[in-house]
């Protein structure tokens, strides 16, 4: 049986999902406030894009947390300066969250962006929502709990059965970061299943499509941080699905001294 969290112990669990729900698109909305306008694009050091649009996301989760959980640190993409691991360290939950994943599908001005939140404890998210304003699509899951699809008013349990005339292999992938790798696996599928279809999408809208049931797995064979699939990680926990690390049957784990993912496999 899992451990319960943080919601379960508070005994506020649809409340404080609700609150998490109101948040993510709260900051949705201030993603779209920039996101038809002539907006600028900086690079970090990392070379990736940052806009107005990161930043506003950022101050109002940052805001609201803070607000009702003034006592579980945030762990956000945009912060202002990392958190030193000798510090994070004894964290036992937090708040891990990206303020807009999909940059660039943002400056492609394609939708495929989302908002990300996740509960983290004892190094496992328990907690999650994603939200892609664009599209009107909210993804909330709690570990235990269960995992939901919002469409504007519609809202259905995940995942979502498959029409029993599909076959073989649905494959998401990254809309962005195409990959030698990628390839190699999408053959080894062909070769295993016959037939296998593959579904391009941006941000951690692909982890989705594996907790929706759209997808039969993801592959990541590239770089990714905590905060790129907490959110989902929880979501697709909920939905009875994994995020395991490639070649292993290892969960992936969270607040690691160094904050890069390995390469892993959502199924």
């Amino acid at each position: 049986m899992p451990c319960p969290t943080f919601f379960w112990a508070m005994h506020k669990t649809t409340e404080d999902l609700h609150y998490l729900v109101e948040t993510a698109r709260e900051a949705g909305q201030a993603i779209l406030d920039v996101y038809d306008t002539d907006f600028d694009v900086q690079k970090k050091g990392d070379e990736s894009p940052l806009t107005e649009a990161d930043l506003r996301s950022h101050r109002v989760i940052a805001q609201r947390l803070r607000e009702r959980y003034p006592d579980v640190p945030v762990l956000s993409e945009e912060s202002t300066e990392q958190v030193a691991y000798d510090v994070r360290r004894a964290w036992t939950r937090f708040w891990l969250v990206d303020p807009l994943d999909g940059t660039k599908e943002f400056v492609k001005r394609n939708g495929q962006f989302t908002v990300n939140i996740a509960l983290v404890e004892e190094g496992r998210p328990t907690v999650g929502v994603i939200h892609a304003p664009v599209l009107d699509h909210l993804y909330h899951g709690v570990v235990g709990e269960g995992a939901w699809k919002m469409e504007g008013d519609r809202k259905m349990a995940l995942p979502v059965p498959r029409d029993e005339k599909c076959q073989g292999v649905v494959i998401a992938g990254s809309l962005s970061h195409p990959s030698p790798e990628m390839d190699a696996f999408i053959e080894e599928q062909r070769r295993e299943h016959g037939h296998v279809e593959f579904k391009a999408m941006g941000s951690s809208l692909k982890i989705c499509l594996v907790a929706e049931g759209v997808a039969d797995v993801y592959p990541r064979f590239g770089p990714t941080m905590e905060w790129d699939t907490g959110a989902g990680h929880a979501i697709v926990s909920a939905a009875g699905r994994k995020v395991i690390r490639h070649g292993s049957d290892e969960e992936l784990v969270y607040n690691k001294p160094d904050l890069h993912n390995p390469w892993f496999v959502v199924r």
